[in-house]
């Protein structure tokens, strides 16, 4: 093994988290020697169920055990949000460089005790959100806002839905999800993709629309929208539902172009994704049709390395790599972003808290 390979431990051993494994096993500075569960049993099934030899991979029992093995550099936490703010606290306090599911916390105020606690122990914070590494979004980034293609931002809708079982629904408590229930879990996505449009410029006030907040028997939220508003007149949209068809749809209408994709959060297809792009367009005479139709743009990535988990992956172990070798400091640009995520995921939390208020940031 090369001195710069980047050694993973995982906290909580989900289903989920073989994707990150998979990854992990494709790419070429980094590595997996330890995972670790509150159930052993749980663990070593996670183990064989992903072809992680324990000649290689060291299986806890506990996320203690875990933390305290000096061989690994970082660890990738998936436990219940719940539970993240203090083990994120915990592994920091161990030296650990932190790749933590999104929410990574519960609110604000332990989102910053986290991000305090990498910071003071030299270790790097990012949150697990993908489509923010994926090339699409570079592309668009480059191709649309830097070269001012669009224009001025005018307004984003965003969505990210997936049905939920109607058996299941009532088990979606609040110990388990935290109190901002569907806006933490899926509401992250629409709101983050909307600060992402806006160059994470932050609203200025921040409502939950009342006729869309529904709520299971125990006051956990499964459905919600939310109107922003930003200083620079554009406005946006977002919803989230464990209630409704998968749909993960986001438009930008600029005052030049418009940008629109139906899967920003995870592509239709991995080695490959679109964005439609629009300028120009106008009504034809008489109304009965348009005068364009969009341009598809399509980004290729068909490299073992071009997912955007391997991306991701790619990015997180550079900084560490970088802290590692004492050649760079903790980046902060990626607390950041998830601090103003963050902010407004508890500003529609208050807003539906105070009646669907209108909450001013």
């Amino acid at each position: 093994m090369e001195d710069n390979t980047v050694r993973f431990g995982l906290l909580g051993c989900i289903r989920f988290a073989s994707k990150f494994v998979r990854t992990v096993t494709q790419s070429s500075n980094a590595v997996i020697i330890a995972i670790s569960d509150p159930t052993l049993e749980t663990a070593n099934t996670f183990a064989t169920a992903n072809n992680l030899s324990p000649e290689t991979v060291a299986v806890y029992g506990s996320y203690e055990e875990l933390l305290n093995d000096p061989r690994v550099d970082a660890v990738y936490l998936t436990m219940p949000v719940t539970q993240r703010g203090k083990w994120a606290v915990t592994a920091a306090e161990n030296k650990k460089h932190l790749l933590v599911e999104k929410p990574p916390a519960q609110n604000t105020a332990e989102l910053e005790k986290i991000v305090e606690a990498c910071e003071s122990n030299g270790v790097q914070f990012m949150d697990g959100t993908i489509w923010l590494h994926h090339q699409r979004t570079v592309k668009i980034r480059e191709s649309m806002f830097h070269s001012g293609l669009l224009g001025d931002v005018r307004h984003i809708y965003s969505t990210m839905t997936t049905p939920v079982p109607e058996q299941v629904l009532e088990r979606l408590t609040k110990e388990a999800m935290g109190l901002a229930g569907a806006i933490g879990e899926l509401g992250w996505y629409p709101i983050g993709a909307v600060l992402w449009a806006m160059s994470y410029q932050m609203p200025t006030s921040v409502r939950a629309l009342p006729s869309s907040v529904t709520t299971n028997s125990v006051g956990t939220i499964l459905s919600c929208s939310a109107s922003l508003q930003f200083a620079s007149t554009a406005t946006a949209i977002v919803h989230c539902s464990f209630l409704s068809q998968l749909s993960t749809d986001l438009t930008i209408t600029g005052s030049k172009g418009s940008i629109k994709m139906n899967d920003y959060v995870i592509p239709y297809k991995e080695n490959t994704a679109w964005f439609e792009y629009t300028s120009g367009a106008k009504f034809v005479d008489m109304h009965i049709g348009w005068n364009m139709v969009p341009e598809k743009v399509t980004v290729d990535c068909s490299g073992t390395e071009e997912s955007q988990e391997a991306m991701m992956l790619q990015e997180f172990v550079r900084l560490v790599q970088g802290i590692n070798r004492g050649d760079s400091e903790v980046d902060r640009r990626w607390p950041k972003i998830s601090r103003k995520i963050q902010l407004v995921v508890d500003a529609v939390k208050k807003s539906i808290d105070i009646g669907c208020e209108v909450v001013y940031l």
